[in-house]
């Protein structure tokens, strides 16, 4: 695929510095946007000031930071939002479903749900899902092209929180090593929450300097998480 086909944004929102995506065609005009949240409009707004079309919204994780309803007293707008704004589908992982329906307030109609393996089209660009458990069940990352995007899995020089409901460090720990880490090594990582001076990196950048990625037994790494 040409470089310049490949239509990838990377979006600061919100007050926790989380990165909403838009991935994409640019030949088709036709991209999905992964954990829109908070400004739904200024998401759509740059979408359409690129003459790009969202066709799906695709979810990492069901917090309310990437898929919208109430955290912390807050009430973050999110997918229903952008069903309402879009009329799209949100794609998120099956385990998942009966919390978009608490969280989110979707119906069984607002969603695909998907499994690992699974994949759709964004134009002629295809977007491969992961599921990495972990931070959360049905927690999954996007790959496309040799560019991933994490969520909460990974992060840069970090990964993910296992003290939440939900959470299993067990999981975390084999979607780091089992999953991610086999990527090749140019694979580019776009994460969740701008949480470093960086706000991308690569697979083998995380396997040589990212502590969470470099232990070899998992009672390790569940000391080093508090476990």
């Amino acid at each position: 695929m040409p470089e310049d086909r490949l239509y990838l944004k990377q979006i600061e929102i919100g007050p926790m510095q989380n990165f909403a995506y838009l991935v994409g065609d640019r030949e088709k005009h036709e991209c999905v946007v992964i954990d829109a949240a908070w400004d739904i409009d200024a998401i759509c707004n740059i979408a359409e000031a690129d003459d790009m079309k969202i066709t799906a919204g695709l979810v990492t994780h069901f917090h309310p930071d990437h898929m919208g309803g109430s955290m912390m007293g807050m009430e973050i707008d999110g997918a229903a939002e952008l069903i309402a704004k879009k009329s799209v589908k949100i794609h998120l992982h099956k385990s998942e479903v009966p919390y978009a329906h608490k969280v989110a307030e979707l119906s069984d109609s607002d969603m695909v749900a998907t499994e690992g393996g699974d994949t759709c089209m964004a134009g002629d660009i295809e977007i491969k899902f992961l599921h990495t458990p972990g931070h959360t069940p049905g927690s999954q990352c996007f790959l496309v092209d040799g560019h991933l995007v994490s969520g909460d899995t990974l992060f840069i020089g970090a990964c993910g929180r296992v003290d939440l409901p939900g959470s299993n460090p067990e999981d975390l720990y084999r979607s780091l090593q089992d999953t991610l880490k086999k990527l090749p090594e140019p694979t580019v990582l776009f994460p969740g929450h701008n949480y470093s001076p960086q706000t991308t990196s690569t697979i083998g950048q995380e396997v040589r300097t990212n502590p969470y990625m470099r232990f070899g037994k998992l009672q390790d790494f569940l000391s080093a998480m508090g476990y």
